[in-house]
């Protein structure tokens, strides 16, 4: 199993972002996937989630600004992101794991991707 993330960048208070995470190896497209973000000495934080069916979480901190969605055709999970703030500054991850999306936990997931930078400046 694994996960690529792509796109993420750098772009202004108030900017849009789009991140990427295509999945491959998976033995069943009944996944739970998931972003989570992590800035240096703090813990790693959910972001949002989305299952199968389109089923989706999302987190306080970015709900109203941050959409997830899914291409189960191309197997790719994308994040978009409105509205930035420089708070949203971190590195973000994909992640993934075989059950139902249900909580926003990074202990629950085996399975990461190498993570991408997005950095929102002032």
């Amino acid at each position: 199993e694994q996960l690529v993330e792509s796109g993420g960048g750098s772009v202004q208070t108030g900017g849009s972002l789009n991140v990427s995470c295509s999945a491959s190896g998976f033995f069943s497209d009944r996944v739970c996937m998931a972003w989570f973000r992590q800035t240096p000495g703090k813990e790693r934080e959910g972001v949002a989630s989305i299952t199968h069916d389109d089923s989706a979480i999302v987190a306080d901190s970015v709900k109203g600004r941050f959409t997830i969605s899914k291409d189960s055709a191309k197997n790719t999970v994308y994040l978009q992101m409105y509205n930035l703030k420089t708070e949203d500054t971190a590195m973000y991850y994909c992640a993934a794991h075989y059950l139902y999306c249900t909580v926003l936990s990074a202990a629950i997931f085996p399975y990461w991707g190498q993570g991408t930078q997005v950095t929102v400046s002032s």
